[in-house]
């Protein structure tokens, strides 16, 4: 991401909300993207609907509208793009 000028910070905490209200209790991001994409990295085979529904609850909690999978674990790079309240679409890629 670097060489590529991508701004990051890697393993950010990020506050949880609950109903309009800020909970002590915070998630840890692997990375952030641009300031504000939320991504999830994957070592697995395939990634299922419980790596999916992570990332939303992710999103939703910490109150932030992109997110991505990344997966490594196959052959491929296989990604998702999610916007909350909003997946692409298809299956991994």
């Amino acid at each position: 991401l670097r060489l590529r000028g991508i701004p990051h910070e890697r393993e950010v905490d990020l506050p949880i909300h609950y109903k309009g209200a800020r909970l002590t209790s915070r998630y840890r991001a692997d990375l952030i993207c641009y300031g504000s994409i939320v991504v999830e990295l994957k070592a697995i085979r395939l990634p299922t609907s419980a790596d999916e529904a992570q990332l939303l609850n992710y999103l939703k909690a910490a109150d932030v509208e992109r997110g991505l999978i990344l997966n490594f674990g196959s052959t491929r790079l296989q990604t998702k793009r999610f916007v909350r309240g909003y997946a692409d679409g298809s299956n991994f890629s």
